[in-house]
């Protein structure tokens, strides 16, 4: 039996491929940067081998999956190509792993990591399921029937993929340091909806997805009465969210989420459109919406004396935007405290303006300084140009978070795709060290 190799295994979607590898019975190991990534804990939990990166690693009669942040002159990868054994890009191998089941991509410009997640809980509880999340957890399941994954636009690596089924949440421009503009995304987009095989399920209130033509039905969901699975009545209570499902004009059925924005209730109704067309039973979608307890990374709250801290994936304007609206719906009576670290130099350009846009609809806005990437460590603009375009924005770094105490009953919203963890955890030290 081959032994697994994994190139970048703390990758989050490298990650949850070598859990399902692994649970499926196949013999796994990887290797990766010695930094701690949050990614790393549930490979240990299951006794995953984590190795440093060493060409030794590479060894004759492994297969080798490597991840898309590693290039050719990687020393694990020329080991590989100097012994000639192949070398299976994420993307292409996950691509071939899907022909296995009933699959169904889960894919847009925001949002994927919380549908799919969602998905997986509700589906999971129907039928033996597999998935992929992109917080980097991954469950393989024997005898599957489905497998929900995640399908990233960027680079175009979902066009390795031609799922039965697909979720698509919005498009937006993003990733500006590969997409020229927004028609470049739409174009994308277009293109992976013409290689999916039974259905399109997409949200109609988005612009974007309008122009989207498929050789397969397209399901549209959301609030507008053109859609074919619509939500009415929402209400948000003590408990959550409650709102109806009418699907074409047909009273269907009324639902409870835990979470309280917009775009929460949006998440569930993908889930339900493509549950009701797999004819799954309406009380377990319903049982399962309602005790779905969220991901990684996305709306993770604890309670911390007087004050609520929330750590949040959101980096994009759109996400920011969307992120401090249900904080403001939950936590209607506290003051909202945003600490934002940008993520990558020419996302932070692109969007300077939609960003102070964002982030001003919070009480009080601090931000750290921009995270670079793989991709680029540098750029020609600094924090300063953002923080001059928020009033009253202040600069922050790990050594001064103890500001953050002077709101009592706040809750302290840390968002963005870099290393923002730290600062909470600093923070949180403060509160806990002695005086």
């Amino acid at each position: 039996m081959t032994k697994y190799h994994f190139i970048g295994i703390k990758g989050t979607g490298m990650s949850p491929l070598a859990q399902i590898l692994h649970d499926t019975g196949h013999d796994v190991q990887g290797s990766d940067i010695e930094q701690y990534i949050f990614t790393q804990t549930a490979l240990e939990e299951k006794n995953i081998p984590v190795l440093p990166f060493d060409k030794n690693n590479v060894e004759e009669g492994q297969t080798i999956i490597a991840g898309n942040a590693f290039g050719e002159q990687h020393e694990e990868i020329q080991a590989a190509n100097d012994k000639n054994i192949p070398i299976h890009r994420y993307h292409h191998f996950l691509g071939e792993y899907l022909s296995n089941f009933t699959s169904i991509a889960v894919t847009g410009s925001h949002g994927k990591t919380s549908t799919t997640g969602l998905l997986a809980h509700v589906v999971g509880a129907a039928k033996p399921t597999s998935y992929l999340i992109g917080d980097g957890t991954g469950k393989g399941s024997k005898g599957s029937e489905y497998f929900v994954f995640e399908a990233c636009e960027y680079r175009r690596h979902f066009l390795s993929y031609n799922p039965d089924y697909a979720i698509i949440t919005n498009i937006d421009f993003d990733h500006p340091d590969y997409f020229s503009d927004l028609k470049d995304v739409i174009s994308a987009f277009q293109a992976m909806a013409m290689q999916v095989k039974k259905a399109i399920i997409a949200c109609g209130d988005d612009a974007n997805l309008q122009e989207i033509h498929a050789q397969v039905p397209v399901v549209f969901y959301g609030f507008g009465d053109h859609n074919d699975f619509q939500a009415k009545n929402v209400n948000r209570g003590d408990e959550g969210t409650t709102f109806d499902v009418f699907v074409r004009n047909t009273f269907y059925g009324t639902f409870q989420i835990p979470g309280y924005g917009t775009h929460n209730v949006l998440n569930a109704l993908a889930v339900i459109a493509i549950c009701h067309y797999e004819t799954l039973p309406m009380d377990i979608i319903k049982e399962q919406l309602k005790s779905f307890t969220g991901v990684k990374r996305r709306f993770s709250e604890k309670t911390v004396g007087d004050q609520i801290l929330i750590d949040d994936y959101a980096h994009h304007p759109t996400e920011i935007k969307v992120t401090i609206e249900a904080t403001k719906y939950k936590y209607k009576n506290r003051e909202v405290v945003a600490i934002f670290q940008p993520h990558t130099f020419t996302r932070t350009k692109t969007f300077l303006d939609e960003f102070a846009a964002a982030l001003s609809e919070a009480d009080h806005v601090y931000l750290c300084d921009i995270f670079g990437s793989a991709r680029e460590n540098a750029g020609n603009l600094s924090i300063e140009n953002l923080i001059e375009k928020i009033p009253n924005a202040q600069f922050i770094t790990e050594d001064k978070v103890d500001v953050l105490k002077k709101y009592k009953d706040g809750v302290l919203l840390f968002m963005g795709a870099g290393d923002i963890q730290k600062f909470q955890r600093a923070y949180e030290e403060t509160l806990t060290a002695k005086p």
